[in-house]
């Protein structure tokens, strides 16, 4: 919250890059670009965007890291 892009972008790519196990990440962001960068970042990184719900103006993204 309170972090515009690439700030939230670049939060997330390195929390995916940190962790070697099965992961679920809850982020929560107030930038509408969020919304366009997130699961471009997803799609290109190969992990799983489960969901995205708006309330009050936060956007809240459930995402999935699978090992395979």
């Amino acid at each position: 919250m309170g972090f515009y892009c690439p700030i939230p972008v670049h939060e997330l790519r390195k929390a995916i890059n940190s962790t070697h196990t099965e992961s679920v990440f809850e982020v929560v962001c107030d930038d509408p670009e969020t919304l366009h960068d997130i699961p471009s970042l997803c799609e290109r990184m190969g992990v799983e965007l489960e969901s995205v719900t708006e309330k009050s103006g936060e956007y809240h993204f459930r995402i999935i890291k699978s090992i395979f």
